[in-house]
């Protein structure tokens, strides 16, 4: 089955602070960066994507904003991502600390959410809130 998403964009202003930032948060969930472009141009600005080795989509982006104002929040908006196991998550939590980013919740159960439920919840430098999450119900067909 194709997954539903092509990509997650969020916006960036200081670009290279954010790419240090998903280098450091997406490798514990097995992500790496497969497209650096530092300069960009009118038609392909400048950002950094993050898929699995290997494959092709889902991508995750970082990139200045096509209108070249300024990136900002999306109030109501997190991007989760998907850990393989709890030990996944803890690590990309503790490395968005270390990295800069800001507590929003601690790793933990969130059995509210469904049984065997754990996650964490962070924002990145610049106020993107992120979600790390492991559930058995990943593994349901």
């Amino acid at each position: 089955m194709s997954p539903i998403f092509s990509h997650v964009m969020v916006g960036a202003n200081d670009l290279p602070r954010q790419i240090a930032f998903y280098d450091a948060v997406l490798a514990p969930l097995g992500l790496a960066r497969w497209h650096t472009n530092l300069e960009g141009s009118d038609t392909d600005r400048a950002g950094a994507g993050w898929t699995r080795p290997g494959e092709r989509w889902p991508q995750f982006w970082v990139q200045v904003p096509f209108d070249l104002k300024p990136a900002s929040v999306g109030n109501g908006v997190q991007v989760s991502f998907m850990a393989p196991d709890r030990a996944a998550v803890d690590a990309a939590y503790a490395a968005a600390l270390a990295a800069g980013g800001a507590d929003e919740g601690a790793p933990g159960e969130r059995p509210h959410y469904a049984a065997g439920y754990y996650g964490a919840y962070c924002r990145d430098p610049e106020g993107n809130k992120i979600h790390f999450v492991h559930s058995p119900n990943f593994d349901e067909a």
